[in-house]
């Protein structure tokens, strides 16, 4: 079974798959069985049947025990399954027995999510963070599943081509992993300068993050007027979009929709994604999209903290949206504390409800509210008259016969601050006028 599609499992139409749900030391909840279904469905399957496995303490040579495996092999045949999926992590020799076994593939849950990112992948580098990905997990099953190819002694005779075709092997791979992270930084280094220029210009970035299916992309789509892919589905984003918003408090932002994140999400693709999350962890608010419809929000939510943790970003200023209130009757609007600061917003980014509000929020804690001021600006300042035209802050101007300007200005107190560090008499004036 290659990792390029699981629909090669078989032939005619969607592949027909056995889904072994192993309970090690406790019983599953049904969301389990619910995502690890919507897992094998975004993949390309159709769910067969789903077989529990509750054991104390899991198996070393098969994960679930001898008898479960004889149970697992007669489902194959009774419902002409293609392929078996393990909702656990398998380890080589584990997988290597139970497809011998069984006769028909078996992939583990890591397998599975790669396999599915692998059909969902659009641009380049994403395209590339994947390969490596399978690369990274591969490479693991190359050196732990064949070591039956090893030379387990030396002397005349056991010296054949089994330590040459593992060693070529493993050189093959290291080479083409090599190869992929070079790629791969030189593209960071295109998304760095990207990033150095978005400072530059002092458009905060707004990062949208959540657990997979919480809505990010519909609301992102609702927020930007943007095109990108809305499925009910895992995974239906995995390539970064990054639009303008107009917030009515703060100005203009970037907003960037990521992939979701899921529970138990592989480390290859954690590491191989590292660049794309990189974004979320230089961003000036994080997003976290909650659906508030789901009973397990509280559970996701703390994998969603995981790979924030994982990525630097979990310090970051964060504002909590909670979507899909069109489903549990909820309220839309900004929930404050007693002391006025915004804990939350409710949203559905499916009706419009509460997106008005949301702008408001991300206005106020990005750009920290718009300057409206008149002033008079002397003569002698005309570079920081230059500036403030420049920015687009300067609504209406007269000028009097000493040469001094009477402005009406509305702008961001962001662009406020970056004029005060110009330094100078109007670094002095800027921080005098409009930073008092």
């Amino acid at each position: 079974m290659t990792q390029a599609g699981l629909q090669t499992a078989a032939t005619g139409g969607i592949p027909r798959a056995i889904l072994v749900q192993p309970e090690i030391g406790g019983a599953s909840v049904a969301r389990e069985i619910e995502e690890f279904e919507s897992l094998a469905h975004a993949a390309g399957c159709a769910s067969a049947c789903v077989i529990r496995a509750p054991r104390d303490k899991p198996d070393a040579r098969s994960l679930v025990g001898s008898g479960k495996v004889d149970e697992i092999a007669a489902s194959v045949r009774s419902e002409q399954a293609a392929i078996v999926l393990f909702n656990h992590r398998l380890s080589p020799v584990q997988e290597r027995n139970l497809t011998r076994e069984l006769g028909v593939p078996v992939l583990d849950r890591t397998t599975l999510i790669l396999d599915i990112f692998a059909q969902r992948a659009r641009s380049h580098e994403g395209k590339l963070q994947v390969e490596l990905a399978q690369l990274r997990h591969l490479s693991t099953r190359l050196v732990r599943g064949w070591t039956h190819l090893e030379r387990q002694r030396g002397g005349i005779g056991m010296r054949g081509p089994g330590e040459t075709q593992l060693e070529t092997d493993r050189r093959l791979l290291a080479g083409r992993i090599r190869q992929l992270n070079s790629r791969l930084e030189r593209l960071e280094r295109h998304r760095a300068r990207g990033r150095k220029a978005r400072a530059r210009g002092a458009l905060p970035l707004v990062a949208l993050v959540g657990y997979t299916n919480a809505g990010k992309s519909t609301l992102f789509n609702r927020i930007t007027s943007a095109e990108v892919l809305v499925r009910d589905q895992l995974f239906a984003t995995l390539d970064p979009t990054v639009r303008r918003i107009e917030t009515e408090r703060g100005g203009e932002v970037l907003a960037s929709d990521t992939v979701g994140f899921i529970q138990d999400l592989p480390h290859e693709l954690v590491a191989a994604f590292k660049a794309t999350l990189e974004e979320t962890a230089s961003a000036s608010l994080v997003m976290q999209v909650v659906d508030a419809s789901d009973p397990e929000r509280s559970a996701h939510s703390a994998t969603v903290e995981q790979v924030l943790d994982d990525i630097g970003a979990s310090e970051l200023p964060r504002l909590v949206v909670y979507n899909k209130i069109d489903l549990v009757d909820g309220k839309p609007g900004i929930e404050r504390d007693a002391a006025g600061q915004i804990r939350c917003v409710r949203v559905s980014a499916t009706t419009g409800d509460g997106i008005e509000a949301l702008l408001e929020a991300v206005g106020e804690l990005v750009g920290e509210g718009r300057i409206h001021a008149r002033v008079q600006l002397p003569a002698r300042l005309q570079k920081l008259r230059s500036h403030l035209y420049a920015l687009g802050a300067i609504e209406s101007e007269s000028v009097d016969p000493d040469g001094t300007s009477r402005l009406e200005l509305d702008m961001s107190r962001r662009d406020a601050r970056e004029l005060g560090r110009m330094g100078g008499a109007g670094g002095t004036w800027v921080h005098q006028h409009l930073l008092k």
